[in-house]
């Protein structure tokens, strides 16, 4: 038997109720509640927008670290048909092959690595740190997007300073309450290409949300349809 909730009289409910619709309507909403003028404009807006979308959080707003050299960076990867590197399969799983195959683009994730509890081992160091060291010299035109573990970003930023290839872009978006807020405010000072989010929050889902937006930015440059997006 299917029961259906009726509202309260004192709760209007918003008639959107279509992944396309909800969407829209999020934006709407949001847009509205950052009027203009906001600390980004343009394409940069339509990245900093699915992050507040993504966590349902407008706060995190003036903690975003977002960048057009970034922003054009991430896109050029994409359209080359990059791969993207993420710490975890969970931001791995943020990132829709319907959206990102029309472009040619791969996700890897770096605990999908074959071999890696091996080489950790061998090493003496994480998962993580190894996955990173696996990949050091083939991330120069990639993305890399760590969304978990402030390991892995700090990780991240030892390989590139002992001279690592640099990717074309670092979406460093860790979350916690160890580490997290030194190792994005490190990531910030760096002279690599970045997105981030400073503090303790962040996670896999809004360090995905950022490919997402640029992968938009991209299929619209491509001419393709974003209808797979939803």
């Amino acid at each position: 038997m299917t029961h259906r909730t009726s509202p309260s009289p004192s709760v209007e409910l918003d008639p959107a109720c279509t992944p396309a619709h909800i969407e829209t309507r999020s934006f709407e909403i949001i847009d509205a509640e950052i009027p203009e003028p906001r600390p980004f404009a343009g394409a940069l807006w339509s990245v900093a927008r699915r992050c507040i979308h993504t966590l349902g959080d407008t706060d995190i707003l003036h903690d975003l670290r977002l960048s057009n050299k970034g922003l054009e960076a991430g896109v050029a990867a994409l359209l080359a048909g990059c791969t993207v590197y993420t710490d975890t399969r969970m931001a791995a799983a943020g990132l829709p092959l319907r959206r990102l195959e029309p472009l040619g683009v791969t996700v890897t994730p770096l605990m999908a690595l074959p071999g890696l509890a091996e080489l950790a081992a061998s090493r003496g160091t994480t998962r993580s740190r190894a996955g990173l060291e696996s990949i050091a010299q083939n991330m120069g035109g990639n993305i890399v997007v760590i969304g978990n573990a402030p390991t892995a970003l700090l990780g991240l930023l030892d390989v590139l300073a002992h001279g690592a290839q640099p990717p074309a872009l670092i979406v460093g978006m860790p979350v916690g309450f160890v580490n997290a807020a030194q190792s994005k405010e490190l990531l910030r000072q760096s002279p690599w290409t970045h997105f981030t989010l400073l503090g303790r929050k962040g996670g896999s889902a809004v360090a995905a949300a950022c490919i997402n937006a640029l992968a938009d930015l991209a299929l619209e440059q491509r001419g393709l349809t974003q209808a797979a997006a939803l």
